[in-house]
This record gives structure tokens, sequence and C-alpha cells, in this order.
């Protein structure tokens, strides 16, 4: 999703920011009101769904790997079933990561290279950490949350068993990992400032410094 009009850094030079965050941390909201500041905003787990649609090469690779019983009757990819499945197993997490990853990764790129120049482009980014993307930033944005919010809102969200949750979350980077990396953080804790208030400031700061 991009906005109407982008907002243009004076120098010509795209601003690459990365955003993450634990799953069910708030990442969504915050891209959502970066793009409102007008940031270009390119999201992973959108491109996820792409790479996998229907006739595509990545939802051949998953299919042969996994197996045909995950293929809906309309031939899509049964997110809910291949979730179990990589959650509850290490190995098969990583034969999937394997084939998506990399996908991801070429798609996301193009999609930021076809950004105006000038442009702030925000890539949101779940698996930063994991996947070794953090030297490709000028900027990295966490957003941070407890894991018992997490948790919280995980369940709630998604109506998934607590030791589902658990899994998801423990499948991803620590927090100490992902605030390791971050050049700004958002906090969003139930304690924290308003989201809002957080991300002006942030918009501040990305347009301010132009490296």
């Amino acid at each position: 999703m991009s906005p109407a009009t982008a907002t243009i850094i004076p120098t010509g030079r795209r601003r690459r920011v990365a955003l993450t965050g634990g799953i069910a941390a708030g990442k969504s909201t915050v891209a959502e009101l970066l793009e409102r500041h007008g940031a270009v905003i390119i999201d992973s787990d959108v491109i996820a769904r792409e790479v996998v649609a229907p006739g595509t090469h990545g939802l051949a690779q998953v299919v042969e790997r996994f197996g045909r019983h995950l293929l809906t009757p309309d031939g899509a990819l049964d997110r809910a079933a291949l979730g179990r499945i990589v959650f509850s197993d290490p190995q098969a997490r990583r034969d999937l990561e394997a084939i998506t990853h990399p996908l991801i990764i070429r798609r996301s790129r193009e999609l930021s290279d076809a950004a105006a120049p000038g442009a702030v482009v925000v890539q949101v980014i779940p698996l930063l950490v994991e996947t070794g993307q953090v030297d490709r930033f000028d900027a990295v944005v966490v957003v941070d949350a407890h894991p018992d919010e997490q948790l919280r809102r995980l369940v709630a969200r998604n109506g998934l068993e607590p030791q589902q949750a658990r899994d998801r979350i423990a499948a991803q980077a620590t927090r100490t990992q992902r605030l390791a990396v971050a050049t700004h953080v958002i906090d969003n804790t139930d304690h924290a400032a308003p989201l809002p208030q957080q991300v002006d400031a942030l918009w501040r700061e990305l347009v301010a410094t132009n490296p």
C-alpha cells in the first residue's frame, strides 16, 4: 500500500526505513500512521501472501514440500493449516522460510526501487533480525511490547490457544535482540504514550535526518 502523495526528502535520495516488532506488537497500526504522514509503505506480510498466490512459482514450491492437502478447493494456500505445521515443527518452518524469504526480499526491493526519488520508504519486516537485513536500512524502527501483552493480544486477535500463541512468539527473535538493532523505538505497552503522538515525533526525526 502507498499514499497518494509521498513525502519527498529534498536531496532526492530515498530514505529506507525498516519497521519491525514482535507478532501482535502493533506494527500495522504504526505503519498506517506513518502512511498518513506520507511514507511509502511496503508490507512484507502482504508480499508473503502474493508470492504464494495461486499460479505462482512460490505456491508450487510450497506444495512440493508440504503436499497438495494444503490447498483449498479453489487452489489457494490454506495458510491456517500451514501455520499449524510450521509453528510446531522448527525444520518445517525453516523449509518454508527458505522458499518464501528470497521471494519476499526480491519483491520488496523491486517496490522500494520503484518509489519516487526522495521518498521515505518504510518496509514492514516482522523477521528483520532473523533474515539479517538490518544493514540494508538507514533507520530501524522497533515497535516494542512486553511478551505478556503480545500473548494476550494474539490470543484475542487470532483466536489461538495460549500455547499456540507462545509458539508463534518463540519462533521470532527475542525482544532484546530486536531492541539491540533499533535506531528508534515505539513503545506500545499499555502504559506508554498514545501511538499517534509517538509516531508524530518519529516522523519529524525521519524527515529531519538525511544520511
